[in-house]
């Protein structure tokens, strides 16, 4: 039986909240796409308090940012780089093109095909998130995307140099310093010193994501995210010390991040709680990342591995942490995740900065339904067909013309019927 000893807000609430971002995104997407730069002056000023007669940054800017950074973290940003798109390749490579006769004189097939233009949005008002650039623009450019333009929003009052240096380093053809609404607005309207995408990818706070879901069908996106979520599954061969590290190191990232643990161990569950107090002294993003775990925060106890797996799933959580004596027991029954960590020398930090997968992940549930952004995200599997002998046309059609006549479609039957008659021999 599953027990709960600490519980967060209610979903209730958390609609409530939502209802009141949907409006204001919604205005605000208007006014960009009525008034174009004009409009996105004024909310650059409004929210960030920031503004510039160009938003996109100059060669001599984006070299003179790159400038600013150490030596030493531009190899770390290389570093990152090298894992992120070396796995990407990986992936690029297992998605093949194929054709094959199907029948004779009958070819189909599909090619992957890279979208034309994406817009990468880099979240940097709190946090300079420098990963996020590695995660969208180097995947892109390993897609294959022939324009990739990206956005991240001044940090203290200017663009942040390591920030400008990833998109730079990662293969960004455009960057500009441009946040939020106004960013991802932009780019999927267009304005007048901006041309608009085909698709948008990146994570951001809850208005960016909720512009996303907006402008979805106008441009493609990567997925709809919300706040970061972790879930660590844990047994009593871990300890409440790590587990507390592990739930905190991802509820700093805002005041709405959930963190879960989810053990057949009380003891542990317990151990936890109290690790929690006890970090958030000294921890210093602890005012964030404890308003996050009062608010959000979850422990929940459970009898056995198999009622944990069923749990995990039902939560479907971006990040799954698993810290058992047994973590394949996981990965082989687990289905609804953003992704997987295994192991305690494995840590969800990995992943978001440097080990090679990619960070934007499905959130509220998607993951009952959605991987995270991939290689794959950048590219269109679009099929073809070329029918090449008259005895293959007419085999097709002959079948094809009963089936249209089944359903009615007399246009359809009649583009069948005219090449049976033709080429029947």
């Amino acid at each position: 039986m599953i027990q709960y000893l600490k519980e967060g807000r209610s979903s209730a609430d958390a609609k409530a909240d939502q209802s009141k971002v949907r409006q204001t995104v919604e205005q605000i997407l208007a006014e960009i796409e009525s008034r174009g730069d004009a409009a996105v002056q004024e909310l650059a000023q409004k929210f960030d308090r920031w503004t510039r007669p160009k938003f996109r940054l100059s060669p001599d800017e984006i070299q003179a940012a790159l400038g600013e950074v150490p030596e030493s973290t531009l190899d770390d940003i290389r570093f990152a780089q090298t894992q992120i798109r070396n796995f990407a390749q990986i992936q690029r490579s297992a998605l093949q093109d194929v054709e094959v006769e199907t029948l004779p004189g009958v070819i189909l097939g599909h090619k992957n095909l890279p979208v034309n233009s994406v817009g990468c949005y880099v979240p940097g008002g709190k946090y300079p998130m420098v990963a996020s650039a590695h995660m969208s623009v180097v995947t892109a450019r390993v897609a294959g995307v022939p324009r990739i333009i990206a956005c991240a929003p001044p940090f203290e009052g200017r663009p942040h140099p390591a920030i400008i240096a990833a998109m730079h380093l990662g293969g960004a053809d455009e960057i500009y310093c441009l946040g939020g609404i106004q960013a991802v607005g932009s780019m999927a309207l267009g304005t007048e010193s901006i041309k608009a995408v085909d698709m948008l990818v990146g994570p951001g706070n809850a208005f960016v994501a909720e512009a996303k879901r907006q402008l979805y069908g106008r441009v493609g996106i990567d997925l709809f995210a919300g706040p970061t979520e972790t879930l660590i599954i844990a047994d009593e061969s871990c300890d409440g010390e790590l587990c507390a590290a592990d739930l905190l190191g991802q509820a700093e990232h805002g005041l709405n991040s959930p963190a879960i643990l989810l053990t057949n161990s009380e003891k542990l569950a317990r151990d936890t709680m109290e690790e929690v107090k006890r970090q958030l002294k000294i921890l210093p993003t602890g005012l964030i990342a404890g308003q996050a775990w009062r608010d959000f925060g979850q422990v929940i106890v459970c009898e056995s591995y198999d009622e944990m797996v069923t749990k995990a799933d039902e939560i479907a959580s971006e990040h799954v942490q698993v810290m058992t004596k047994n973590p394949n027991f996981f990965l082989e029954r687990m289905t609804n995740y953003g992704a997987l960590f295994l192991g305690k020398e494995t840590n969800v930090a990995y992943g978001d900065k440097v080990i090679g997968t990619n960070h934007t992940l499905p959130t509220n549930k998607a993951a009952r339904y959605t991987g995270g952004l991939w290689v794959g995200k950048f590219l269109k599997t679009c099929t073809y067909q070329w029918v090449k002998t008259p005895e293959a046309s007419t085999l097709i059609g002959e079948y094809c013309s009963r089936l249209c006549a089944l359903e009615n479609f007399a246009g359809h039957k009649e583009q069948a019927d005219i090449r049976v008659r033709r080429y029947k021999q």
